[in-house]
């Protein structure tokens, strides 16, 4: 990922951040946020069907991502889920015309102290109507159809003339569309307030651009039935199918993820198919003593070349980590809380004044902090530099007074290993669930310093740790670690570079098995509200797991901008 990548990485999870917050004050909804470009309530992902409210936020300005969380704001607010399903037609024309209509009439129910949200939502439309009149897809005559109907609906329920550069380009086919879209074109401005009425009249308009639709395709079918398919993809390129568009590539890859029909039949319950053979262990147990040096020595040196301030990192950490706490009492003040037991002496000296006390208070970090790596196959490629961040955090955790851990997982065998042979012997039963031998590693525990722990830390850097990975068992059990901490904040920073793997479970469930537990176990450690869990992808964005995550380059040195990064990452719970 290069650098460029990961500030328009940066640039968009900010304006995520920005618009989510929109939303929630718009909406009073404490759930809603932004993952991966994709609007969730929850862990329930919000689709987004009317076409202008699609953008790419690395590349359109902040004005247009904002109309779109005010557009999605009125539509949550103004329309009824339950209902507009209902009524939905079943065609693909038919209901990108309801969907868009529908969006528009919430639109138009613009809080009248809200000016300027009414100017975003006009700008929207009037942007996405120059972008795809000038991408060329009006040329055809279904573009033109759907563009010109989309122009009419939006002028009629705002009061307002159509888009100026495009008015005369259209003139004939609104002509043509007078006769047959006027009552209902008069419906959706007289009943906009009510949307079952006003349905009527969106579905009507549906079914009218859905014939004329079918009447373009046959006769594109009569005149050449090759190109007839392709005529009519390319009109709908920037309507259709919006939920399933990845947008532009941005440079940083996403973490892929779907549906597991095994994971969904069970009711979500994950299964194990044998613990027998699963383990905890302390890392430094793992490699010979003399070796365990020589890579303390190696990190050393290349934690001398990175040069990081420490001391300037542990100053940004507290800005977002210390909180003020009680520490004591500084008595004989002149003003403050009265102190009883001073009180003799106002008798018998009248003028004395110091005669109060007042609470003292010192900045602190009650908190603990759990570093959680993942070791899989290739993550050995990243190890040095993710291993150097970690210790980096740690040390400068350390300075405040935070609690720190340095956990690692892998599994103990490639393939399966013992578990995969034991359900070999067992006549292969379906759907056996995990079947693998976890391997849980134990760095550095919150008991033990970084200085006692340095030695041991080296021990990432041993090649054949590195294995595949299981990483919603792994989060669970870095969770409940934590949770047996006395401190008031707890945080769990996963740091991985792809989804979990392991080709035994994969192919005896089906591919996203792991995945979906992994979003689970995310999702219900979220409510519980015990644990902050965060993503810090190694080169990747890991949105679709991690509600707060960061993407980083670890091809690059270890910079000041680096861990500024890593910071408002940590402190992102002030501004959800």
């Amino acid at each position: 990922m290069t650098a460029s990548a990961q500030q328009q990485a940066l640039r968009q999870q900010r304006i995520e951040e920005l618009c989510a917050a929109s939303l929630r004050a718009l909406t009073g909804d404490a759930d809603l946020h932004y993952r991966g470009r994709r609007l969730y309530r929850g862990e329930v992902r919000l689709p987004t069907h009317a076409p202008h409210l699609r953008i790419d936020p690395g590349q359109d300005n902040f004005a247009d991502c904002r109309a779109v969380a005010d557009g999605m704001a009125l539509r949550l607010l103004h329309s009824d889920t339950d209902l507009h399903r209902r009524l939905r037609p079943e065609g693909s024309v038919e209901r990108l015309i309801f969907e868009l209509l529908e969006q528009l009439r919430t639109e138009t129910r613009t809080p009248r102290d809200m000016p300027g949200m009414r100017d975003n939502l006009h700008r929207r439309f009037s942007s996405w109507s120059r972008d795809f009149y000038r991408s060329g897809l009006t040329e055809g005559s279904i573009g033109m159809l759907v563009y010109t109907v989309a122009q009419m609906g939006w002028s009629r329920l705002n009061a307002c003339p159509v888009l100026e550069e495009t008015e005369d380009y259209i003139e004939s086919t609104r002509a043509s569309l007078v006769n047959e879209l006027g009552t209902a074109l008069a419906g959706l401005r007289q009943h906009r307030d009510d949307q079952a009425a006003y349905a009527e009249h969106a579905l009507a308009i549906a079914r009218i651009v859905g014939d004329r639709v079918r009447v373009e395709r046959a006769q594109a079918e009569e005149d050449d039935p090759g190109d007839a398919d392709e005529t009519t993809r390319e009109a709908f390129a920037l309507l259709l199918d919006l939920d399933d568009a990845e947008g532009d590539d941005d440079g940083v890859a996403a973490a892929t993820t779907g549906h597991s029909k095994v994971f969904e039949d069970t009711a979500q319950t994950y299964r194990v198919f044998t613990t027998r053979y699963d383990r905890e262990v302390t890392a430094g147990r793992l490699v010979r003593r003399a070796l365990l040096r020589e890579y303390r020595e190696h990190l050393d040196r290349a934690a001398a070349e990175q040069g990081i301030n420490l001391p300037r990192l542990a100053r940004r950490l507290a800005t977002v980590l210390c909180e003020p706490r009680p520490d004591g009492r500084d008595f004989g003040e002149e003003e403050g809380h009265i102190d009883g037991r001073r009180l003799a002496q106002l008798v018998s000296s009248p003028t004395e004044r110091r005669l109060f006390y007042r609470d003292q208070h010192k900045l602190g970090a009650d908190c603990a902090v759990s570093l959680l790596i993942d070791c899989s196959g290739s993550m050995k490629h990243h190890i040095e530099p993710v291993t150097l961040m970690a210790e980096s955090l740690i040390r400068a955790l350390e300075m405040i007074g935070a609690s720190t851990e340095l956990l690692g997982f892998t599994t103990g065998a490639w393939n399966g290993g013992r578990a995969y042979k034991e359900w070999m012997r067992q006549g292969r039963p379906r759907h056996p669930g995990r079947l693998n031998e976890v391997c849980h590693l134990v760095v550095k525990s919150a008991e033990r310093s970084w200085r006692r722990a340095r030695t041991d830390i080296a021990a990432l850097l041993k090649p054949d740790l590195f294995r595949e990975g299981i990483d919603g068992e792994a989060v669970d059990w870095a969770c409940e670690r934590l949770l047996g901490r006395p401190e008031s904040r707890r945080l769990l920073i996963v740091i991985s570079d792809g989804c979990p793997a392991d080709s035994a479970t994969n192919l005896t469930n089906d591919t996203y098995y792991l995945d979906n537990h992994l979003k689970d176990v995310i999702a219900r450690r979220t409510r519980e509200g015990h644990v902050e869990i965060l993503g810090l992808g190694v080169g990747l964005d890991l949105s679709p797991f991690y509600r707060r995550c960061l993407a980083t380059d670890m091809t690059q040195a270890l910079d000041s901008h680096l861990f500024d990064e890593i910071v408002a990452l940590i402190g992102g719970r002030h501004r959800r």
